[in-house]
């Protein structure tokens, strides 16, 4: 039954789609009259015309929709860059008027510093030109 039983199982199955492929066949090559085909025809060229229109008309539904998006988040984007622009250049002048105020003081700071060596100094200095001179008369 190996290869008998396999033979004849194989004829079955390809008769069986063979007959199903030629009634298919058959039925789509029938002869028709001309005026027959030529309304088939017509009919199949609006029905494709019909869903033509429609396949166009959500397409441009849908591009209208995904334009309309992209403008919005494009524009939220936007806004959002300039408000973080002008937060991060306010915190610049801020640190940069604070750096400022600060090299001030130091400046400041430094100056008086030097101002007091300075007096400190002159007192040295006078203090000992008069022990020198003291001790000269003396």
């Amino acid at each position: 039954m190996s290869k008998d039983g396999m033979n004849t199982k194989d004829f079955l199955i390809g008769t069986f789609v063979g007959g199903i492929i030629g009634a298919a066949a058959a039925l789509f090559l029938a002869p028709k009259s001309g005026k027959e085909l030529r309304d088939d025809l017509g009919n199949q060229a609006v029905v494709l015309k019909d869903k033509t229109g429609k396949l166009t008309s959500e397409a441009r539904e849908r591009g209208s929709e995904y334009v309309s998006i992209a403008k919005e988040k494009t524009s939220s984007i936007s806004q959002l860059v300039a408000d973080q622009s002008s937060q991060i250049m306010d915190k610049v002048k801020d640190l940069r008027s604070k750096g400022a105020e600060k090299a001030n003081e130091l400046k400041e700071e430094a100056s008086s510093a030097i101002e007091e060596q300075a007096e400190e100094a002159k007192n040295e200095i006078e203090d000992e030109a008069r022990e020198t001179a003291d001790t000269a008369q003396k």
